[in-house]
C-alpha cells in the first residue's frame, strides 16, 4: 500500500530569507494526519538565501541529517565542529544529551536547498556526535547508494536506530528495485524530477508511505533524485 504525501499539501514557512516546505509537523505547523512515520520525524526541504541561516540554537534526543541538494551549508556547533557541506554530501548529528548547533549559507550571492530530516534514535541520553560524508553523483547515479545504516556499514554513516537510507540519481527510463523485509516499512521522498514507484507517479517534493510492499519499483520519469528510508 502506497499512501502518497504530495508537495502541495505539505506545510509551509516563509521567513523571506528561508523558504521551507515540511513533510511532517513542524515548528508551528500541525497536522495530526502528517506527524511522522515509524521512527522518521521531520523532512524539510529548505531554501535559505545568500547569507543568511539559523542561529544557534538547541537540539536533544534526535538523530538530525541533512542532504545539501544546491550551493552549501557552514555548521557549527558545541562540540567544536567547524564545517562545510557541499553538494551531495551528507552531515549527521547525534544530539543525545543535548548539543547547540547554527547551520546558515556562506555564499554572499547564492542560493542553498536541503533536505533536513529527523529520525527518532533507539534510546535517549547518548552522548552527542557529529559526523560527515560525501557521496559522489556517480555513486548513486543508476542505483540505490546505501548513505545512512545503523551499522554504519558499506561506507554509510551511522546511526543509532533501525533504518537503512538510501540515495539515488536515476535517467529518465532507468529503475532500481528494493526488497522490503517482513514487518518493515519505507518512505519515499523524491529531491528533484519524477520518478514512478510501483506505478505511481510521484514529482519533485512529493513522499510516499509505504506498508504491506514487498518489493519495491522505482523508475526515473525524468531525470530524478530521491531519498529512500527503510525503517523497522
Amino acid at each position: 500500500m502506497l499512501a502518497l504525501r504530495p508537495a502541495a499539501e505539505r506545510g509551509a514557512t516563509d521567513l523571506g530569507w528561508l523558504d521551507s516546505r515540511h513533510t511532517f509537523s513542524f515548528g508551528e505547523y500541525h497536522d495530526r494526519r502528517h506527524r511522522g512515520f515509524r521512527a522518521l520525524r521531520v523532512i524539510n526541504d529548505d531554501r535559505v538565501s545568500a547569507g543568511a541561516g539559523f542561529g544557534r540554537h538547541p537540539h536533544r534526543d534526535m538523530e538530525i541529517f541533512s542532504y545539501v541538494l544546491v550551493g552549501k551549508l557552514a555548521h557549527e556547533d558545541s562540540l567544536g565542529t567547524g564545517a562545510t557541506v557541499g553538494v551531495g554530501e551528507v552531515q549527521k548529528m547525534s544530539a543525545g544529551t543535548g548539543i547547540l548547533h547554527s547551520e546558515f549559507n556562506p555564499s554572499p550571492t547564492e542560493p542553498t536547498r536541503f533536505l533536513q530530516v529527523w529520525i527518532l534514535p533507539e534510546r535517549t541520553g547518548l552522548p552527542p556526535s557529529y559526523e560527515q560524508r560525501a557521496f559522489s553523483d556517480a555513486d548513486k547515479r543508476g542505483r540505490l547508494k546505501l548513505i545512512g545504516s545503523q551499522d554504519g556499514r558499506d561506507g554509510s554513516i551511522a546511526f543509532h536506530q533501525d533504518v537503512a537510507i538510501y540515495a539515488s540519481i536515476l535517467g529518465e527510463g532507468r529503475a532500481v528495485e528494493h526488497g522490503v523485509a517482513a514487518g518493515r516499512g519505507a518512505w519515499l521522498q523524491v529531491a528533484r524530477g519524477a520518478v514512478v514507484l510501483n506505478g505511481t507517479r510521484l514529482d519533485e517534493g512529493d513522499g510516499a508511505a509505504i506498508e504491506d510492499e514487498t518489493q519495491l519499483t522505482i523508475r526515473g520519469a525524468t531525470e530524478s533524485e530521491f531519498l529512500l528510508f527503510d525503517l523497522a
